[in-house]
């Protein structure tokens, strides 16, 4: 296991599946009760991407957090609980469309693996950057793991669906391999 997978020695993400949906659903309704989606929006995800969508599964196999990201274009982001129709032909980044980790999955390293993995996908294919709205206030969490405030003026009505401490993220991908 490398390190972008080892999370702690009790959890490690691995890729999503239509049978870790259930799960999904669950740490959704506890973690994003403000911000649900549907079941299809998150499966649209896992169809349309599915390398960039994993699950962070303890020891026992217990699913423990979900992280959820696909290709867009940068300075913009895509609606909440929106299926996509499709993956933009000139995306340029990795949206980062959600992270969300059980109480019991915090602060053990787990979003620090998640976007070390994301981010080498980024580099495998040629997107230039890592792209999230920050919510709940979290946009600390996010500086900590290299992304810099974007304000994108155009965005301003969009953003206001993700609540009102929604803020626009990105991090520059660095074209060289780990």
């Amino acid at each position: 296991m490398d390190q972008a997978e080892e999370v702690s020695h009790a959890a490690t993400w691995r890729h999503a599946g239509v049978d870790d949906l259930d799960a999904i659903m669950n740490i959704q309704s506890v973690v994003h009760d403000l911000l649900p989606e549907r079941r299809e929006v998150i499966a649209d995800k896992l169809r349309h991407y599915g390398d960039g969508c994993l699950v962070l599964c303890g020891r026992d196999g217990i699913v423990l957090g979900y992280g959820l990201s696909h290709p867009w274009r940068l300075d913009e982001a895509p609606a909440l609980d929106t299926i996509m129709s499709r993956i933009p032909d000139d995306s340029d980044c990795l949206f980062v469309h959600d992270v969300a980790l059980l109480p019991a999955a915090r602060g053990k390293g787990a979003s620090k693996a998640f976007v070390e993995r994301i981010r080498t996908l980024a580099r495998r294919d040629r997107l230039s950057a890592l792209a999230l709205v920050s919510v709940y206030g979290t946009t600390t969490i996010w500086a900590a793991l290299g992304f810099e405030l974007r304000p994108v003026p155009a965005m301003a009505a969009k953003l206001a669906a993700y609540g009102e401490t929604a803020r626009y993220m990105v991090a520059v991908v660095d074209a060289r391999a780990d």
